[in-house]
């Protein structure tokens, strides 16, 4: 069975719950790829850590920076802009995030609920306190280490927002992703490989509460039920396509 284009357009919250997979049609790395350039000879999960950071932080921070500036230069996707386009067709769209860059906010959604955290934010590595200046990233530059930015306040090493391995989620956050899910009416789960809890979770709960799920994923995804459908396909040609299929040629 298919789904049927029309449940978007009759949708009365929709979920839209994005993984690595649409950034990556932006040439965006997911972490599941393997490092390039000068970073080949590390694991991510050292780079991306509290341990790491102690241990070296200026190989940490000038990892960051390589990536902050991939994302400078990266630009939104049609399947980004397709979800802010979503925000005016729906009576409400909850936009739930694993990605930390901010090309949906640059393709025009708002208020995205970032599980992972952003690149675009820092806070101090001592005392915690959110950065009150971010700098600019440098231009690319692979492998270089460079010594991380000062807290204004306590003069500790700033460190970038984001959650690294062995961190808690931030609660807040994923209790309101939690309560969307099991609110929403449909759920689109888009370019995530729904193996990395809790964020997997989602459209489970989404699912239990009675609601439909459409997973859309460049890779085949399993669905059981009469309630779970999946497109394989990029999100910047499916996305699209759903649109003018629910709500006509202008959407």
């Amino acid at each position: 069975m298919s789904f049927d284009p029309s449940l978007l357009a009759k949708a009365r919250h929709l979920v839209v719950f994005t993984g690595a997979g649409i950034s990556a049609e932006s040439g965006i790395p997911t972490f599941r790829d393997r490092l390039s350039g000068l970073w080949e000879r590390y694991e991510a999960s050292e780079l991306a850590s509290a341990e790491g950071f102690r241990r070296d932080p200026a190989l940490v921070w000038g990892w960051y920076e390589w990536r902050r500036t991939l994302v400078h230069h990266a630009q939104p996707n049609p399947g980004h802009q397709a979800i802010a386009r979503l925000a005016a067709l729906v009576p409400k769209l909850t936009l739930i995030t694993q990605n930390v860059d901010d090309l949906h906010e640059r393709a025009g959604s708002r208020e995205a609920l970032h599980l992972h955290g952003r690149l675009d934010a820092l806070r101090c590595f001592a005392c915690t306190r959110p950065a009150l200046e971010i700098p600019k990233p440098d231009e690319p530059n692979e492998g270089r280490r460079v010594e991380p930015p000062r807290c204004t306040r306590c003069n500790g090493k700033l460190r970038p927002s984001v959650v690294w391995f062995g961190e808690q989620l931030p609660g807040d956050v994923l209790r309101a992703a939690f309560t969307a899910a099991e609110e929403c009416d449909l759920l689109l789960s888009i370019g995530t490989s729904g193996v990395v809890e809790p964020a997997a979770r989602i459209p489970r709960l989404a699912l239990a509460a009675g609601a439909t799920v459409l997973h859309l994923n460049t890779q085949p995804v399993a669905v059981q039920g009469e309630r779970e459908f999946a497109l394989a396909g990029p999100a910047g040609e499916l996305l699209p396509a759903l649109l003018r299929q629910a709500f006509g040629a202008d959407a």
